[in-house]
């Protein structure tokens, strides 16, 4: 199973391959902004990756809409959109 390690925090999470990035933080008590509830319309749930980008999805095309219009820098990804497959390190802040 990949694991999610946090970067700011000591906490370990394992996830099913092909699990959505946010409802694996939600589902582990990990809190994620968002206003459109993981529906891809805010942006808010953007999570900055730090190792393992090899490991998750690539952008789907609303990912790509809404990086693009809200001009969202690589490392981040839209934690709804974006798809777990191995091993992956990330940075959260709910601010």
């Amino acid at each position: 199973m990949p694991k999610i390690k946090l970067a700011n925090s000591t906490k370990i999470i394992e996830v099913s391959e092909g699990e959505l990035l946010m409802p694996a933080l939600l589902k582990a008590g990990i809190p994620v902004a968002s206003s459109c509830q993981g529906d891809g319309i805010c942006g808010k749930c953007k999570i900055q990756i730090i190792e393992g980008e090899q490991n998750i999805s690539p952008p789907n095309d609303t990912e790509k809409i809404l990086v693009g219009r809200l001009r969202i820098p690589r490392p981040y990804r839209i934690s709804c959109q974006t798809q777990v497959l191995g091993d992956i390190t990330v940075f959260t802040t709910y601010w």
